[in-house]
């Protein structure tokens, strides 16, 4: 019979009390003592305190070899009988050599009875020397279960298990080290892109978190400022096609910064200066942070920001060797990231096919248009192949056509100019700025003037306030305006002559600072110089270029700057413009470009006109990145220049095949014409008249290329008389984004208008506008009937009590519920639209006893409505529910509204 058979006949009732006299009884605790507990010195037959001799071993090995074999019936012994005592006998010599063992009871039931039995015939080699086959599988089945019952003996002792906890801490704690070391020396994947992401993120912070707050204090103040100091939030409008304008319920515009609420793709078009670029720098920036104060504080228009990773992609770098456009995994090497052979492999891939990705690919416009259209097929295939992510397009408004990418699911939104409250925050905001820098009581008393005198001097100069209309013409008033202590030039040409001056000669005299790299050049050589490399820049459709090409075209300007060519070669003098002009910077190691795009089409239109290429300016009339070169070098022309000029330009546009390009070359040509210093008024006439055949416009993109002419348009802008209501529509919205106290007249003729829309559109856009001239030439006379007055700030919200009656009052984030039951008047108001998460609770509506509408702007949070039963007044309340495209694109449109009577509320 097989041995194993015979063997597990053993009871645990028999082999337990014979083990159990094999050790000493233990003692209480974890058995931690001065050293670890060791097998042999648990063992009964060694030491002082025998409890087991080696003859009683013997017998009780011989006892296990009797009870084995006994239950068994004849024939079916595993062993003759003569054979007991001599398997008996190596069971008694292998158990004895538990006291040679030199193990832990822990370590030994970690082994596990088969390696116990292992260990210990290793002890004892020769215990089964005399045994035959059968009386050798005996034993072993019989070492075998004693060491089972050994190891379940060690279990069962009182310090077992303590001591196994505290052994298998320090293992765990051991283990642990053992592996952060291994992942210090080869980090898993995981391990790699997280390290690396907190370490792209702080560079991000660092390259991106400083924004230049333009010629602020020019003599003793940092250049650039912390973005937190000096970003200024814009609002950015919807562009969307007529059909989709009569009636909205979503808000005129949104705060630039909140485009991703609601969408996940962006078209973002601003003019020149306007704030995109300093926008991408936020959003980067934001998401780079992770600063859940910030994100928490934004509430949901920031919740797609939490746990992005952010990809800074200025076009122009991307193209720069007009090659193919990257790759994800080439995205950083392209734009010559530092951290670019720092990234591991396949890290780009994985971050965008996990969707965490917030790609900012940042002007459009700086490249060629054949260009473009490769970089819309580059586009394109990135998001067929990495869904999920955020994206944002921006693009000066008429480098690309409307509904550029409405295929691929983006929304259009276009840069607010700055409103008359934008403008006012900036100016304080940079005068701050320049206190903060300055520990003299008597600068600071002059700053505090100049501020006052310049905020004055907005509101009254209307062609002051045509200026301040972006960012980067705010930054140059102020700087001009305190330079000059006071003193502003009045026309845009002038105010970059004397931006160009304050630069390029001023600045280092008043810092004392006499030409440090031994190059002393004034105002005239080096504005020769850079013009001409601004006009090849635009000659080459580039808004960055190698630094060897630009040392190249200094190179061939030089011989005709015979002051600049005495004091050094290319490389010299091209190093000294770079480093004390002002206007050329180096973004990335080799590369070059001027500090704004500005400045670039100034001097390069200046270039143009003093190089007699009127022709090709004429030419290229209708290309989008010209567009700002045409309006310059109208400035720049002599009288008579300028008007063959635009006539050319003008004449061009009549000769077009399609009317879109017709248009094109019309509009350009209407639009230089406020740049001209001096023109005969045929001329001025001619050019309006090809212009008034897109008046009124027809689309909202013909209300976008009118609005982008400026001020000038509104001269040809139509009242209402003798148009239909859609017209009507497009002719408000045209003089809407163009803004201004200018356009308040024009606006007032519609006001009582029958169309609903034209009037709805009316209540929405005063934030474009001064709020005291808005409401007094526009608002006060608008007839309400069905029309909610949108309030997106707190002086909106304390104007809105100067008007006799309001009944109907939309509300945006931002407010208060005491903010709503101070300012708005009771007696009135009937209609009220909320943001869902305004209040817990809705007691405070009692204070307005005429309200029977309530509607709810789209909240992510569940809102209890239980308490809104109980108003004396309350009829209906509408839910609006927001719907979105399967590209997540924000359709305004397709918002459901769901009605539900206040009496089915449940008290």
């Amino acid at each position: 019979m097989d041995p194993a058979v015979t063997t597990a006949r053993l009871a645990s009732s028999i082999v337990i009390p014979l083990i159990k006299k094999l050790f000493v009884r233990d003692g209480p605790g974890a058995g931690m003592v001065d050293r670890p507990v060791r097998i042999s010195g648990l063992v009964s037959f060694r030491g002082e305190k025998r409890t087991l001799s080696d003859k009683d071993l013997h017998k009780l090995a011989a006892e296990l070899v009797r009870r084995a074999v006994d239950p068994v019936g004849p024939g079916e012994r595993p062993v003759p009988p003569d054979e007991d005592e001599t398997v008996a006998l190596a069971l008694a010599r292998t158990l004895h050599c538990l006291g040679d063992l030199d193990m832990e009871d822990v370590q030994a039931v970690q082994l596990g009875p088969q390696a116990l039995a292992r260990a210990l015939q290793a002890v004892e080699p020769n215990a089964t020397r005399d045994l035959s086959a059968d009386a050798t599988g005996l034993y072993d089945a019989l070492l075998e279960t004693a060491c089972l019952y050994i190891l379940h003996f060690f279990t069962q002792r009182s310090t077992f298990v303590a001591r196994t906890l505290v052994r298998h801490t320090a293992t765990l704690a051991e283990t642990v080290a053992k592996t952060d070391e291994l992942l210090k020396r080869v980090p898993s994947r995981f391990t790699q892109d997280a390290l690396f992401e907190a370490r792209y993120a702080a560079h991000i912070t660092h390259k991106y978190g400083m924004l230049m707050i333009y010629g602020i204090d020019l003599t003793n103040s940092p250049e650039q400022w912390p973005l937190d100091a000096a970003y200024l939030s814009l609002e950015a409008g919807f562009a969307r096609e007529a059909r989709h304008a009569p009636i909205r319920s979503e808000p005129a515009s949104i705060r630039a910064e909140h485009a991703f609420h609601g969408r996940d793709r962006v078209l973002l078009r601003g003019e020149a200066g306007s704030g995109k670029t300093t926008l991408v720098q936020w959003m980067a920036v934001t998401a780079a942070r992770q600063d859940r104060g910030l994100l928490n504080d934004g509430g949901a228009p920031l919740a797609p920001f939490v746990g992005r990773i952010p990809f800074v992609l200025p076009i122009r770098s991307l193209t720069r060797q007009d090659g193919e456009l990257p790759t994800p995994e080439h995205f950083l090497s392209r734009i010559r990231s530092p951290l670019a052979g720092a990234q591991p492999q396949g890290w780009t891939d994985r971050v965008l096919a996990a969707g965490r990705g917030l790609i900012l690919i940042d002007g459009i416009d700086e490249t060629p248009e054949k260009v473009r259209e490769r970089t819309r097929r580059w586009l394109q295939d990135l998001l067929g192949a990495y869904p999920g992510n955020l994206w944002l397009v921006t693009s000066r408004p008429s480098a690309v056509r409307g509904r550029w990418l409405a295929a691929e699911k983006f929304a259009e939104l276009s840069l607010a100019p700055m409103s008359r409250s934008d403008v006012h925050a900036f100016i304080h905001r940079w005068h701050n700025a320049a206190r903060s820098v300055t520990d003299d009581d008597e600068q600071r008393d002059l700053l505090d003037a100049y501020e006052a005198s310049l905020g004055a001097a907005v509101r009254i100069k209307q062609d002051l306030a045509r200026l301040a209309t972006n960012p980067l013409m705010c930054g140059l008033i102020c700087a001009l305006h305190c330079d000059r202590r006071g003193y502003l030039p009045h026309a845009r040409k002038e105010l970059y002559e004397a931006a160009l001056s304050m630069l390029l000669s001023r600045r280092d005299r008043e810092r004392d600072m006499a030409s440090p790299d031994g190059v002393e050049l004034t105002e005239g050589p080096k504005i020769r110089l850079l013009q001409r490399l601004a006009y090849k820049f635009i000659l080459n459709g580039k808004a960055e270029l190698d630094r060897s090409h630009a040392e190249r075209i200094i190179a061939d300007t030089l011989p005709g700057v015979p002051v600049a060519a005495a004091q050094g070669d290319a490389s010299t003098i091209f190093r000294h413009l770079l480093l004390r002009s002002g206007l050329l910077r180096e973004p990335a190691v080799g590369s070059i470009d001027f500090i704004h795009r500005t400045f670039q089409d100034y001097l390069g239109a200046k270039a143009a006109v003093e190089e007699g290429d009127i022709a090709l300016l004429v030419m290229r009339a209708a290309e989008t990145q010209w567009e700002d070169v045409i309006r310059m070098a109208a400035a720049h022309a002599r009288p008579q220049e300028c008007a063959q000029f635009l006539l050319d330009i003008a004449r061009r546009g009549d000769m077009a095949l399609s009317p879109y390009r017709r248009n094109q070359f019309h509009l350009v040509a209407a639009a230089a014409l406020e740049h001209a210093t001096e023109l005969e008024p045929r001329v001025r006439e001619e050019i309006s008249a090809r212009t008034a055949a897109l008046i009124p416009p027809k689309t909202y993109s013909e209300a976008s290329d009118l609005a982008a002419i400026g001020a000038i348009a509104l001269e040809l802008l139509p009242g209402p008389a003798g148009l239909t209501d859609s017209q009507c529509l497009l002719t408000v919205q045209t003089a809407v984004l163009i803004g201004g106290d200018a356009a308040i007249p024009l606006l007032s003729e519609y006001r009582d208008h029958d169309y609903a829309p034209v009037r709805q559109l009316l209540a929405s856009a005063w934030h474009r506008f001064d709020t005291g001239s808005y409401v007094e030439g526009v608002l006060a006379g608008l007839i309400e009937d069905d029309v909610y007055f949108e309030v997106t700030t707190h002086e909106e919200l304390t104007a809105l009590r100067t008007l006799r009656s309001r009944r109907r009052l939309r509300v945006s984030d931002g407010f208060t519920s005491a903010d709503l039951s101070r300012e708005v008047r009771p007696d009135s108001l009937t209609h009220l639209w909320l943001p869902g998460s305004l209040s817990p609770n809705w007691f405070w509506l009692s204070s307005f006893p005429h309200l029977h509408t309530l509607t709810l702007a789209p909240c992510q949070d569940p809102i209890d409505l239980s308490s809104l039963a109980a108003h004396p007044a309350l009829r209906t309340v509408r839910l609006v529910v927001e719907q979105k495209t399967t590209g997540g694109e924000h359709v305004a449109d397709r918002m459901e509204v769901v009605e539900v009577p206040a009496r089915d509320l449940t008290w």
